[in-house]
């Protein structure tokens, strides 16, 4: 019959006992701060979430936009404007603007001293669950005209958004301040 070795025998030595307590205790002091942050992800993610706007994207409404009929013969631009409406929860971005009856791009108001100057922009935001009424004095479209325009005239006009595609849209000519 073989012995049976003693408790002291098993154990392993004093200074070993103590390594191994060491190496758990700094193994676990490095996964708490990844586990933190882990779980303030998680907890903001359920909060985020738990809005119903998590993931959902835009939703694009644009209503009929107004031509301002020139003052001037010799006016080459004119404004266009419409009121774009995002109920969605995401941004989106209007990329670009078309149409057959001329050249149409992007504008905005610099402000500097006195009234400011128009400048041209590459592409016009509409913030989640806000709406752009475009005016002279927001983000809108210029529009040069291959022709000379009619009061009460309809122009079509397509918008190119970055999720929401194209969304074909009219416009009326009418008087500036109408």
């Amino acid at each position: 019959m073989n012995p049976r070795p003693t408790d002291e025998a098993i154990a392993a030595p004093r200074g070993a006992r103590s390594s191994l307590r060491s190496r758990w205790t700094g193994a676990l002091r490095a996964a708490l701060v990844p586990l933190a942050a882990g779980s303030l992800t998680l907890l903001c993610l359920i909060l985020w979430t738990g809005t119903g706007r998590a993931g959902s994207p835009a939703e694009i409404e644009v209503a009929e936009g107004r031509v301002f009929l020139p003052i001037l013969d010799t006016q080459d631009t004119t404004g266009v404007f419409f009121e774009v409406t995002n109920t969605g929860g995401s941004d989106e971005q209007l990329l670009e603007v078309s149409t057959e009856r001329g050249r149409a791009m992007f504008s905005d108001r610099e402000l500097t001293t006195g009234a400011g100057r128009m400048i041209m922009i590459p592409r016009i935001t509409v913030p989640a669950g806000s709406t752009l009424d475009m005016s002279p004095f927001t983000p809108n479209v210029m529009l040069s005209p291959d022709r000379p325009l009619i009061e009460g005239e309809r122009i079509d006009f397509v918008l190119r958004f970055r999720q929401s595609g194209e969304i074909p849209v009219s416009a009326v000519v009418v008087p500036p301040g109408s």
